[in-house]
């Protein structure tokens, strides 16, 4: 399956609300939903400029919904078409832990995502990442034509 609107990833992410997280241990955080707006929030205090590293840790449930038990180049395959080619690195290695030592997104991605495992604040609605996901969408959908 390939993502091909941000509608459509809107309509995942809203359906992530009432996903249960994989059974055993380390089976994931008990609210993938806001796990993923921590993450992303985390991403935005700490990187505001960076949108597609924001946006890797807001759709990491996806793959989740879509497959259970699947690996994260599943997820990363789905959304590359839509957002292109860093965001599904950042997803697929994510779930590499060996990967950590030679890029820095990736272990402020790893980062953010472990601190929003046990953090508690208000990290907002779905919705206030639509004009983000948007503007990730027409970057890449840009590039591609140069491709």
């Amino acid at each position: 399956m390939e993502l091909r609107s941000v509608e459509e990833l809107m309509d995942l992410l809203y359906a992530c609300r009432g996903e249960r997280p994989a059974a055993g241990p380390g089976g994931g955080p008990r609210d993938p939903h806001g796990h993923a707006l921590r993450t992303a929030a985390l991403l935005r205090r700490r990187r505001p400029a960076d949108k597609e590293l924001q946006v890797a840790g807001l759709v990491s449930p996806v793959g989740r919904l879509l497959w259970p038990g699947a690996p994260a180049a599943r997820t990363a395959d789905a959304v590359r078409p839509l957002l292109g080619v860093r965001v599904a690195r950042l997803v697929r290695r994510q779930a590499r832990p060996g990967d950590r030592a030679h890029d820095d997104d990736l272990v402020s991605l790893l980062q953010a995502d472990d601190e929003a495992r046990t953090a508690d604040f208000d990290a907002g609605v779905l919705e206030d990442w639509r004009s983000v996901l948007e503007l990730t969408a027409a970057r890449n959908s840009r590039l591609g034509l140069v491709d």
